[in-house]
């Protein structure tokens, strides 16, 4: 049975952990609060990307603005809780993308930029990032079967095998052979 996705967050999590190893992460965990360490107070995440061996976690942000580009204000947000969690590096999830002082934040503070389709799936999206593109394509195909049977019997005359047309049990031979000899 399909689960039926409720947020653009969740179904942001489940690609990224799918693709983890491409961001060099082990997991990508959803949503959940990070302590900050120096403002003592806690930051509700969309999701957690967790490196390997344990060895520090990204933070990821989802926007699914369908109208505009994240702007430097989201991006420096999102660069302060990283700052402020100790997290090395983070992960904005969009369909449009990041505008062009965002982008120098991004590339500034360890920020990947990821784009996918606002009204993606589990099977249908399309995520881009790191000059790359993955796609998920869900296809309905129809099958259709036919069945033929031939049914081979034993001439009662002569023992060779045919197949039957009808009702004979005679192989066409034989059969043509007592017609010709009853008409004759």
């Amino acid at each position: 049975m399909t689960k039926k996705w409720q947020s653009y967050e969740e179904l942001a999590a489940y690609l990224l952990n799918r693709f983890a190893k491409e961001f060099g992460l082990k997991r990508v965990e959803g949503k959940q609060k990070v302590p900050g360490r120096r403002s003592g107070t806690d930051w509700e995440i969309d999701a957690k990307g967790v490196r390997e061996n344990n060895e520090g976690f990204v933070i990821v942000e989802c926007r699914r603005y369908t109208t505009l580009k994240q702007n430097q204000e989201k991006l420096g947000s999102l660069a302060y809780r990283m700052i402020d969690t100790g997290a090395n590096g983070g992960i904005m999830v969009s369909p449009l993308g990041i505008q062009e002082g965002a982008a120098k934040i991004a590339a500034s503070e360890n920020i990947c930029n990821v784009q996918l389709d606002a009204d993606s799936t589990p099977q249908k999206f399309a995520m881009q990032f790191l000059n790359k593109i993955m796609a998920g394509v869900s296809e309905t195909i129809r099958l259709s079967d036919s069945l033929s049977c031939e049914l081979i019997c034993t001439c009662k005359q002569c023992g060779e095998r045919f197949t039957v047309k009808g009702n004979g049990a005679l192989c066409p031979v034989c059969a043509e052979q007592i017609r010709s000899e009853g008409s004759a």
